[in-house]
Order: structure tokens, then sequence, then C-alpha cells
């Protein structure tokens, strides 16, 4: 679905190239184990307090899926652990993300099913006033609208939230970025330095002649983006 050599920093990119809004997580979601990687269909959830709702998402979850918390960004309490996660794995699901804290460190880190959050908290929910959870077509996480089916991708850089209907189109644009990338750290390797392959004095003097000539139009000009 996601070639593991695409990241998200790629899908960013391929997302303003092609004009789409980019559907990026809050800042500060990161992994609990650094390197862990998930890409997998979204199940959103609300937490409201209750892991009733966990309980029920991963029992409807086929392999492969991930389960997607929205905690309201909460730090005051670690809405899932170590058997919510234990639950997840053993449904097959790819990891959870949650717009919020985690408890259970020790042994998430164990069972190695990715998460990510936005830290530790060794309190589980503490509200007085108890909602029952329910299951939901779709979150906000963040400020970002999260929706059954949607394409989660989570690494070192952080969590994208990508629509299935427009993925392919993302996916293609983020490969050629990511080969033409590739291609120009190799380059670079070799002795040829960024200043030389991206023409760097043609762009000076363009811009002595044009202010409101961007370097973006310029890399644009021979393929050489870098910044898209």
């Amino acid at each position: 679905m996601i070639p593991a050599d695409v990241t998200t920093p790629h899908l960013a990119d391929a997302c303003l190239r092609l004009g789409l809004p980019i559907p990026i997580a809050p800042m500060g979601i990161q992994a609990l184990v650094p390197g862990q990687r998930i890409a997998g269909p979204a199940v959103p959830v609300r937490h409201v307090g209750s892991v009733d709702i966990f309980i029920g998402a991963i029992h409807g979850a086929s392999p492969g899926e991930v389960l997607v918390i929205d905690n309201d960004g909460r730090s005051d309490e670690g809405c899932i652990g170590d058997l919510t996660a234990l639950e997840a794995k053993a449904a097959g699901m790819a990891g959870i993300v949650v717009w919020g804290a985690h408890r259970d460190t020790a042994k998430l880190i164990e069972l190695r099913l990715p998460v990510f959050s936005y830290g530790r908290f060794p309190a589980g929910p503490r509200r007085t006033a108890y909602e029952p959870s329910r299951m939901a077509d779709d979150i906000d996480f963040g400020g970002i609208r999260v929706t059954r089916g949607d394409i989660v991708v989570a690494d070192a850089d952080g969590v994208l939230f990508l629509p299935s209907d427009v993925l392919d189109s993302i996916v293609r644009t983020a490969r050629t970025i990511a080969t033409r990338e590739r291609e120009q750290a190799a380059a670079v390797a070799r002795g040829i330095t960024l200043y030389e392959q991206l023409r760097f004095e043609e762009y000076v003097t363009r811009r002595a002649e044009d202010p409101s000539y961007t370097f973006r139009q310029h890399l644009r000009g021979f393929a050489g983006a870098i910044e898209e």
C-alpha cells in the first residue's frame, strides 16, 4: 500500500504538489519506540473514559488496520495501556495512534506493537462524569477529520491521515519525489553538490533580473524540486 521507502515527508510533499490538503496530526505525536512505522486503514474511535470502545473496535477490525483514538489531546490520563495493545496485536492490527497519552510503557515496548502518542502518563481515566463510549464513522484528531478507511501513515516525522480515494495519486507522486531525492543524494556522495545540481548560479542571475522569480519556479523548470 505505502512503500517502506516512502516517508511522511514524501507524502506531505506529494499532497502539496497535487494541491491537496496536508492532513497532518498535531506536532508532538511520536512513536513510543524510535524507528517504528505504521501504515494501514484507520479504525477511528472517540474515548470518553471507558475502554469498552477499544474492545468493540478491535473486535470489529481487520488485520492491518490501525486503531486511531480521539482523546482530546489530554495529557492528564493514559487512555490506553498494555491490555488494549495486546488485544490489538492479537487481532492483527498494525498499530495504535492516540491523540493523547498512553501508559504501561515497559509492557508496550515488550509487545512491539507500534504505538504513537503524545507520551506517557501513569494514571488511567479518572473522570467523574461517565459517558458510554461509542463507535464513530469519523473523529477529530487535533483538528484533522479522520474517517474510517482513511490511510494512516506514521513514522519518525509524524502522522498523516490520507483519503483513500486519492491515495494512488499521492503515493505515485511521493515515489517520484523519493526517487528524485535519492538520486540527488547519490550525486552529492559522488561529489556533485546541490549548488551544481540545482543550477544555483542560474537562479541567482534570473532572480536578480526578476525579483518575483522564486526558487520553486526555478526547480520546476528542470524537475529538480526538493522542497515539495
